[in-house]
């Protein structure tokens, strides 16, 4: 893993120059202050049962994976494979897991510094807010942490359908239906009929366990189940462990 390093950064730099970053940062940041301010608003109307941090996360959780993350990765792999230059690194002493994951780390920064800007919301809530009871930092650190641990997952899978198709409307679309399969899937599924057979109990289980809305509940009451963390590192190892060998099976096609 020599060169990991070396491409992570060359990969960051490409990011900090391409003015489609900031495009994304700025739409990003401003669907997200002005939803916010919608949300202070239901809040200053009328007593709510939970922290304007915890419908932040939970609202905020599926539009930032399922739309921002297909769009951060979509290039990642594709684009190299497109143009032909993932073939002419590939034959310098660089392995197909070092470029993968070079491309994956840059990603997951990106990633993480869109949801870090956030925090300035809720800065100028802690600023101007005459009600303490708005901002519970318990729920704000723990929603963090969430979408720290749950983004390495997610980046995980924008990165795997980008290597998939070589064209980045493709790798786009799949990593949306992927995302959108992992977020919702799991509680749809569990409202099928069939399922509430006895027989079916393992199922049932399997399925509540991979709930992510519910993993955002647990981690924003304090609540950090190894299970959890289990869950997104182990589904995080797999994804990549793919990534890298559809990669390399697709040199080899080639």
């Amino acid at each position: 893993m020599r060169h990991f390093f070396t491409i992570l950064g060359h990969e960051i730099r490409m990011l900090l120059v391409n003015p489609g970053t900031y495009i994304a940062a700025m739409l990003f940041l401003a669907i997200m202050g002005l939803i916010f301010t919608g949300l202070l608003e239901v809040y200053s109307q009328q007593a709510q049962e939970t922290s304007p941090a915890h419908d932040f996360f939970r609202l905020f959780l599926g539009f930032a994976v399922i739309f921002i993350v297909p769009l951060m990765t979509m290039k990642s792999v594709s684009e190299e494979r497109r143009l032909g230059t993932l073939e002419t690194l590939l034959t310098t002493p660089v392995s197909t897991a070092e470029v993968v994951l070079g491309k994956y780390g840059a990603a997951y920064f990106l990633y993480l510094l869109l949801w870090g800007s956030t925090g300035g919301l809720f800065y100028l809530l802690h600023r101007f807010a005459t009600d303490a009871r708005l901002l519970d930092p318990g729920t704000l650190i723990g929603g963090y942490l969430y979408i720290a641990v749950s983004g390495l997952l997610f980046v995980a899978i924008g990165v795997f359908a980008s290597a998939l198709a070589r064209n980045q409307a493709v790798a786009a679309v799949l990593g949306f239906v992927l995302l959108m399969v992992l977020i919702f899937g799991p509680k749809l599924a569990l409202d099928i009929q069939l399922l509430q057979i006895e027989a079916f109990r393992p199922v049932r289980t399997a399925l509540d366990y991979a709930q992510v809305f519910q993993h955002l509940d647990d981690f924003s009451r304090g609540i950090i189940d190894t299970r959890h963390l289990f869950f997104y590192f182990t589904g995080t190892t797999l994804t990549l462990i793919l990534t890298i060998l559809g990669v390399e099976a697709k040199l080899l096609h080639h």
